[in-house]
């Protein structure tokens, strides 16, 4: 069928692309029913059955009541982001303070938006700013300061408690004093923040090295958080979540899922020996291809180096692949995949934040 074909074709990756497209005959008319992000699949579609006499109802998105706001900026220390426009929808992802987010509908008090990382879920309007074009250019050239340790507290002058926030957050730098940033956040809210838990972001990032030792020292800095499916913050993180944040904090904006970051970098270690293997790469987990299926990767840990791998499992916790270590991991070792660089190796769906202009000042 045309439209399964083109599905296939534009949107292999339903997380990150939307085309929700039925057709069904109506009095003798061939009405077009349901919504998409990709234009380009849309109007090959309309010419493909231009020989019917032809309703379109599509909704293409970004759509009409997105045309005050294009952009959304989360506004808490990590937002929910989920599967559908309710409460009690399945928790898809979370995008952390100051991410800059495409808007692509707004519907009541719930917004569909896309993440840097390009995953597409709902947001409630607690959770975010919303923008128009000329809010979000003030936002894209105002200074910045990175939070820089895993919890701390925004304040008032009179010491009350403005906010949380957490590693990785990004807010508006209004000034400093000598042991504090006075910031602000999307919605207007303003405070201040210890130096001992950020730095002005532009010093942050031109000084960053990404490395395999601070990717190391950012994961063992997050031993202990607990398990939480869907997470991406110091909060609670799942094991996508988890890599996805220690690459952020190491300037880089990687894939979502495991599933999609097993496709980014270079692949390393081809014959799943646990050689030639460095500080960072990541392991994969799950299951392999057969000749009746498609391989499954379901689980993702960081590379430390002395059989050692970090990863997301219960809490995150260090396991080994070394049979006579007290933390061998046989399940995981039984399920490994192979490997995959990010370091030097930008392949794929992967953002260094050094040419990513939203963040620049």
């Amino acid at each position: 069928m045309l439209i399964d074909s083109l599905k296939a074709q534009y949107v292999p990756d339903g997380r990150v692309a939307i085309f929700k497209v039925e057709a069904a005959f109506d009095n003798g008319r061939l009405v077009l029913k349901g919504e998409t992000d990709q234009p380009e699949a849309l109007e090959i579609l309309v010419d493909q059955l231009s020989e019917h006499e032809l309703e379109s109802q599509i909704n293409l998105l970004p759509d009409e009541s997105t045309y005050a706001y294009k952009h959304a900026i989360v506004n808490n220390s990590v937002a929910n982001l989920r599967s559908n426009p309710k409460h009690s929808a399945e928790l898809a992802t979370q995008a952390i303070l100051g991410t800059v987010m495409k808007v692509l509908k707004i519907t009541g008090e719930w917004y569909l938006v896309q993440t840097p990382d390009d995953y597409i879920a709902w947001v409630d309007h607690g959770g975010v700013s919303l923008k128009s074009e000329e809010d979000f250019a003030v936002w894209e050239n105002v200074e910045k300061v990175i939070i820089t340790s895993n919890h701390a507290i925004v304040a008032d002058d009179q010491e009350n408690i403005v906010s949380d926030v957490i590693l990785g957050n990004i807010l508006e730098k209004i000034s400093e004093t000598k042991e504090a940033w006075l910031v602000r956040f999307p919605d207007g809210r303003t405070g201040k923040v210890s130096k001992d838990s950020a730095l002005d972001y532009q010093v942050w990032l031109t000084a960053l090295e990404p490395t395999g030792d601070l990717i190391e020292s950012y994961a063992r800095s997050l031993m202990g958080t607990p398990y939480l499916w869907g997470g991406t913050s110091s909060k609670g993180m799942d094991c996508s979540g988890f890599t996805k944040t220690v690459y952020w904090m190491n300037g880089l904006i990687i894939p979502r899922d495991a599933s999609q970051q097993v496709n980014a970098g270079v692949v390393v270690d081809a014959d799943l020996k646990f050689e030639n293997l460095e500080k960072g790469d990541l392991l994969f987990f799950g299951k392999p291809a057969t000749d009746s299926t498609k391989q499954r990767t379901t689980h993702v840990g960081i590379w430390l180096d002395n059989s050692e791998f970090i990863h997301a499992s219960k809490q995150v916790r260090i396991s080994s692949i070394d049979e006579n270590s007290p933390n061998y991991d046989e399940f995981n070792k039984n399920r490994y995949l192979g490997s995959r660089r990010y370091l030097k190796n930008g392949e794929g769906n992967i953002v260094d934040l050094k040419t990513e202009l939203t963040f620049q000042k």
